[in-house]
């Protein structure tokens, strides 16, 4: 398994007068508002920075790809290609939903590419012009695994009062992962021993959120709540599997929930299962989010069985020939994603941003 992956790209720069163009990509953790930066305080973590000098040319680039080709084909001589070798351990891109009256750039771990001019890479005393300066916010996601393991079941026992018998239940779902927006069909069986009726089944997915960065906060939010009335009479039993689409839709309102990356003119979805592989630093992924189904059983005499907990993931399908052509895709199953879509390079060829300094008429 490779444990970097590459980030590739390509700038207009317009030649006359400039002295040295850079560009760089930060993964940083964002968990305040740039409005709070006025008193002194930074509310910005870099986790990862790099900075690549992309004129003049220093040194030689690996072969471009078929995007990158087709933007320099546009651009013609003013155009440069960029390539970033990237960390495959670095998190993915995630924030917290903030709340519909919130303003202003939301927590979470996010990517940014920025070109810029400048006499040095990084000198603190060397202020740059924001005309000077382009940015773009990219996404890193992760896709699911080429092997997919079975999934999880539990199974509980209650007694009640004045009965010396149970009831049992038992719950499974058919894999350990689902893909953003699938069904999860969920499998349930009831041995019901007493002489007490299940009048309702619960079924429950909640979503947990762990920050890691800033400080220990974890919290779980229900990310989908289901009842289905079905009867079980005492001494009787039933084995049915129930189906559940928990949605991002559907939650919209429900502040501190994390989401996927979320790019300017695209939706997101409920944020995937973080997964830690062997080698990962816990501590700087940022934010870990986990998934679980709870399935209650609700009684005639107002009795609740429940607690049967079964974990799952939720993550992206593996990306389709269209996207692999667009970005590359890492072993791992990780990828530094820009916005894409079926016209992504048209609107990019339209919106380019040429880098141009007023020649000085001393």
């Amino acid at each position: 398994m490779k444990s970097h992956s590459t980030n590739r790209g390509s700038v207009l720069i317009s030649k006359p007068y400039l002295s040295a163009v850079w560009v760089y990509l930060a993964c940083a953790f964002r968990y305040g508002s740039d409005d709070l930066d006025v008193i002194g305080l930074s509310f910005r973590k870099d986790i990862w920075v790099k900075r690549i000098q992309i004129y003049p040319v220093v040194g030689t680039n690996p072969a471009n790809t078929p995007m990158q080709e087709a933007l320099l084909k546009k651009c013609g001589d003013q155009g440069h290609p960029f390539t970033f070798t990237i960390d495959t351990n670095l998190p993915c891109s995630v924030g917290l939903q903030p709340a519909p009256e919130d303003a202003g750039k939301s927590c979470g771990v996010d990517y940014e590419v920025k070109a810029y001019i400048a006499k040095e890479a990084d000198d603190p005393d060397e202020k740059i012009s924001k005309k000077d300066t382009c940015r773009l916010i990219i996404r890193k996601i992760q896709f699911a695994p080429g092997k997919v393991g079975a999934g999880p079941k539990a199974d509980i026992s209650k007694n009640f009062m004045m009965s010396d018998k149970p009831v049992h239940l038992e719950a499974s779902i058919e894999k350990e992962l689902y893909f953003h927006g699938d069904p999860i069909p969920v499998h349930v069986k009831i041995n019901n021993e007493t002489t007490k009726v299940v009048k309702k089944i619960k079924i429950t997915v909640e979503q947990t959120t762990e920050v890691l960065l800033y400080q220990s906060d974890k919290y779980s939010k229900t990310v989908l709540t289901e009842e289905f009335a079905e009867e079980i009479k005492g001494e009787s039993t039933l084995e049915k599997t129930f189906t559940v689409i928990p949605l991002l839709s559907n939650n919209k309102e429900k502040r501190g929930l994390a989401v996927d990356g979320r790019l300017k003119d695209e939706d997101t979805n409920l944020a995937s299962t973080t997964i830690i592989r062997p080698g990962m630093d816990k501590g700087m992924q940022g934010i870990m989010v986990s998934y679980k189904i709870k399935v209650n059983l609700l009684v005639s005499s107002g009795g609740l069985l429940g607690g049967l907990t079964a974990h799952c993931l939720r993550i992206h399908p593996p990306p389709s020939p269209h996207d692999s052509a667009l970005c590359r895709k890492d072993i791992g199953h990780y990828v530094l994603c820009p916005p894409i879509s079926s016209n992504f390079a048209q609107r990019l060829m339209k919106s380019r941003t040429t880098f141009h300094r007023p020649q000085s008429t001393a």
